[in-house]
């Protein structure tokens, strides 16, 4: 994986906000086995959370995933229905041969739906989960850019409560970067388990 790519991505999905729709830009792959990036001296060599990040918005709210769990960014496209699956679950798209799920990110936050406009984007993550690996599309209103955060720039997740979904089980911390907060998902915890195995399933239908 290139995050030298993913920053391009992002570059040229800006300009194409006056130009013409996301969609209509070129894919962007990205390759696995990419190392971990090193970190700064004097960055705590015990926290996981440091390192480089893929923002994105959904509603006024900027959240992050790592970039190495990112395989593709795309706009959005045709999603085929699949019946009896929640409400979040979109479908499944074909992705050069390749049946990936496609899960609408707003839905499983328990926030309102919305329709969908050129900014949207699939992210193609990498989701591992009770020993299950899967490719699974995550639909978010638009990508912002790349970040690279240090030990000191990441605070840990205060105590929401039990609320839609227990966030704070998939919650990584809380980073601080020019005065705005972004919020760290670790994206193997977003999906539980159980649906983990059944996005599988559908994948393997």
């Amino acid at each position: 994986m290139s995050t030298a790519v993913i920053e391009k991505t992002l570059n040229a999905t800006e300009a194409a906000k006056n130009r013409s729709p996301l969609r209509d830009a070129e894919r962007t792959q990205f390759a696995p086995g990419q190392s971990r990036e090193k970190m700064e001296p004097g960055a705590q060599a015990t926290d996981h959370r440091t390192g480089k990040y893929l923002t994105f918005l959904l509603g006024p709210e900027e959240f992050a995933i790592q970039v190495l769990k990112v395989r593709e960014i795309m706009g959005i496209q045709d999603i085929t229905a699949v019946p009896q699956t929640p409400q979040y679950v979109k479908g499944v798209i074909n992705l050069r041969g390749k049946v990936i799920p496609v899960v609408d990110l707003r839905l499983k936050f328990c926030l309102p739906e919305i329709a969908y406009t050129q900014r949207t984007c699939i992210i193609v993550v990498q989701v591992q989960s009770a020993g299950v690996a899967l490719h699974t599309g995550i639909i978010v209103d638009a990508v912002s850019e790349v970040l690279n955060l240090a030990s000191n720039d990441i605070e840990d997740t205060p105590d929401f409560g039990d609320g839609c979904g227990s966030a704070a089980s998939y919650l990584l911390g809380m980073a601080k970067v020019k005065g705005k907060v972004k919020i760290l998902l670790d994206i193997d915890r977003v999906l539980s388990a159980q649906e983990v195995h059944g996005l599988d399933a559908l994948a393997h239908d």
